[in-house]
């Protein structure tokens, strides 16, 4: 288990990545108001308190050494959240995990989410020892597929009609990176 103050600087830019806390509630209400975040979102968060339990899974799930969630903020300010990397699903037989990441609709386009990912691949090779880190998409979101390829994920396939959005089955483009593939 990682410890709960770990900060991860990334590399080149004005970003760093940090555990979220109770101070995030309002930050991470704003994030889900967005309708975008509501639609995807596989929990709404709208009060304080379903925050602060967004919060507490994640907290749970760290401990756990099941995922680790962090939020990507500004390094000249700390409590300026721009979005959520994560690596879920740690499996330690296989030495695998999930990626997955958002920002908000003011950290778009920024390179937040690119920089977060590289970010955050490194350490779950280096620090949590995994050896592959696997992540998802929506075929028609195309930010996210350059978000997956800039930070060095290879596509590895297609499955059909994976995701349920609003009575709508989505097809999900597969990436994968290795402990071993060069960096992004």
């Amino acid at each position: 288990m990682r410890e709960e103050t770990e900060e991860i600087a990334v590399p080149g830019g004005p970003f760093l990545l940090r555990p979220w806390t109770a101070g995030d509630v309002e930050a991470l209400l704003e994030a889900h108001a967005d309708p975008l975040m509501r639609w995807q979102a596989p929990q709404p968060v709208d009060t304080a308190e379903e925050a602060l339990q967004w919060i507490r899974r994640r907290a749970g799930q760290r401990e756990e050494d099941a995922a680790y969630s962090f939020a990507v903020v500004e390094r000249a300010d700390p409590r300026a959240v721009l979005g959520d990397i994560t690596v879920s699903a740690v499996d330690r037989r296989h030495s695998t995990g999930w990626v997955s990441y958002w920002t908000t609709k003011s950290a778009r386009g920024r390179g937040a989410a690119t920089a977060a990912c590289r970010a955050v691949c490194r350490w779950a090779f280096d620090e949590l020892g995994l050896f592959r880190l696997e992540l998802g998409h929506r075929v028609d979101n195309i930010a996210s597929c350059r978000v997956a390829t800039a930070a060095g994920f290879a596509v590895e396939g297609r499955e059909r009609q994976r995701l349920l959005y609003s009575g709508v089955r989505y097809d999900v483009e597969r990436h994968a990176r290795l402990a071993t593939d060069e960096e992004a």
